[in-house]
């Protein structure tokens, strides 16, 4: 599972992701918008943040932790 946290430099809820999916041993990788104009334009992406697994958008804005908990313990 590839899993790609989209954000801006200023997104105040990316430590917490990151937090989050390193409590549940999920590899994941950081992409900023701002410097990745094709990455906006391929999924529309205005705000921060933003979790892509394996190339799709799955969630758009802040989930609450425990629907991020559910998505990705569901999958392990």
């Amino acid at each position: 599972m590839n899993v790609e946290l989209a954000v801006t430099r200023s997104c105040y809820h990316s430590p917490i992701l990151e937090k989050e999916l390193k409590k549940m041993g999920i590899p994941y990788s950081i992409r900023y918008v701002e410097e990745d104009a094709a990455l906006q334009e391929k999924y529309n992406i205005r705000g921060s943040p933003n979790i892509l697994v394996d190339g799709e958008l799955i969630f758009r804005g802040m989930p609450s932790l425990s629907t991020l908990r559910a998505y990705f313990l569901g999958k392990a």
